[in-house]
């Protein structure tokens, strides 16, 4: 029977990548000198935001997902970021994995639009901002090899780690791959009649056409500014 236990080491921006993807560097370790041939592990990351502190500009950047600060105490509970997998080759004792941490910056996903409205500041005089409270959760298969052949057990469910992730980590990453831009979805009747009032304006962009309505709301006082 294995002895495993996962502690993460780094979290960071994959360089040269085409797609924005985080590389989280993951030691495992077998505490009961058993020969692992292979492990195909599996991890649920989730994110812990009642475990930090958060400033005022934060706290209305997070209005949408949790409500006033009145609310927080019952709105504010974990939530999952994503599965990822990888396969871990043979050893015996330690071995340093690389995990891979797939992003998006859709602000239709949940987790998205969270780290986006995060200070990337340094930690305050408590250690709680500039920070995001991660937890994963490893499942999966073990090989190890023996004098009788490959034996295959599960990963436990009880296995995982918890990781504070400087918030500049995403925000590096974003600005790598969407430079003082991002993406928003639109239904294709919204598209269209954006499109159209693009045309009308002679305007060169549809970022200049969100521009010129936000600016008449503005002055209509519907927006703050």
């Amino acid at each position: 029977m294995t002895a495993l236990q996962f502690e993460v080491l780094s979290i960071e921006p994959e360089q040269f990548a085409v797609t924005p993807n985080l590389l989280v560097t993951l030691r495992i370790t077998e505490q009961s000198a058993a020969q692992v041939h292979a492990i195909v592990l599996n991890c649920q990351i989730r994110i812990e935001p009642q475990r930090r502190r958060y400033s005022d500009d934060e706290a209305a950047g997070l209005r949408d997902l949790f409500g006033p600060r009145e609310q927080w105490a019952s709105a504010v509970r974990a939530f999952q970021w994503l599965h990822t997998a990888t396969t871990v080759p043979g050893f015996v004792g330690s071995y340093d994995a690389t995990l891979p941490i797939p992003c998006t910056y859709d602000f239709e996903v949940t987790a998205a639009k969270y780290l986006h409205a995060l200070d990337r500041a340094e930690n305050d005089e408590n250690g709680s901002q500039g920070k995001v409270p991660l937890v994963f959760l490893f499942s999966g298969s073990v090989f190890t090899k023996s004098g009788a052949g490959i034996h295959v057990e599960r990963v436990p469910w009880h296995c995982e780690a918890s990781y504070d992730m400087p918030v500049k980590v995403w925000h590096d990453l974003i600005a790598q791959h969407y430079p003082n831009s991002g993406w928003l979805r639109l239904d294709t009747d919204t598209m269209n009649a954006l499109l159209r009032f693009k045309a009308a304006k002679g305007l060169t962009t549809l970022d200049a056409a969100v521009s010129l309505l936000l600016l008449h709301e503005r002055d209509a006082g519907e927006v703050p500014k």
